[in-house]
């Protein structure tokens, strides 16, 4: 099974009370499985391991919920992570840093993140890039909008305007890999 950083699901359940309240992150957890909720009841550190599958449930009840079911949250969620999360340090990179300096340095951290798989942006023309996931254990949908959410806000916070964000291939649906495209000017 693949596991993700706690810092992943964390987030959604701050996601859940800031936009939604108490009652709002109530209601995420009452939707999870027991063992989930139990294991977000206990103590979830920020850099400890959890399992990907919370973090798909999290995406998923949560576009459920307050979003359309379309999982269309998920991209939502995702860029409000790429600033939440975004450790003091690194906020340097997005102001001085170009949107590839920053999808390359993702890159090289997706190991930190997730213990499956692995990350390669492309740079095809100036200022598109294609960010391709590779070999995820478990992939779903919900992940790959919420990486293409992060991509986005990454860009406006380097200081793009984005043109095009699309999800142009998934795994889900029998592709090789699963691609993001995303243009800014």
């Amino acid at each position: 099974m693949a596991n993700c950083k706690g810092i992943a699901v964390l987030t959604r359940l701050t996601y859940a009370e800031v936009h939604h309240g108490a009652e709002g992150r109530k209601q995420l957890l009452e939707s999870l499985e027991p063992a989930q909720r139990a294991m977000l009841e206990g103590h979830v550190l920020p850099h400890a391991w959890v399992p990907f599958d919370l973090f798909i449930a999290l995406n998923v009840n949560a576009d459920r919920l307050f979003g359309s079911g379309d999982l269309s949250l998920c991209r939502t969620m995702g860029a409000w992570s790429a600033e939440k999360s975004l450790p003091t340090l690194f906020r340097i990179f997005y102001r001085f840093g170009t949107p590839m300096f920053i999808f390359g340095k993702a890159a090289k951290l997706w190991s930190h993140h997730y213990d499956s798989g692995w990350l390669e942006p492309q740079s095809p023309a100036p200022n598109e890039v294609r960010l391709l996931i590779h070999d995820l254990q478990s992939p779903h949908r919900a992940h790959c909008l919420s990486v293409l959410g992060w991509a986005g806000r990454s860009i406006e916070m380097s200081g793009g305007k984005l043109v095009v964000q699309e999800e142009t291939r998934c795994r889900t649906r029998g592709a090789p890999v699963c691609e993001l495209r995303l243009t800014w000017t």
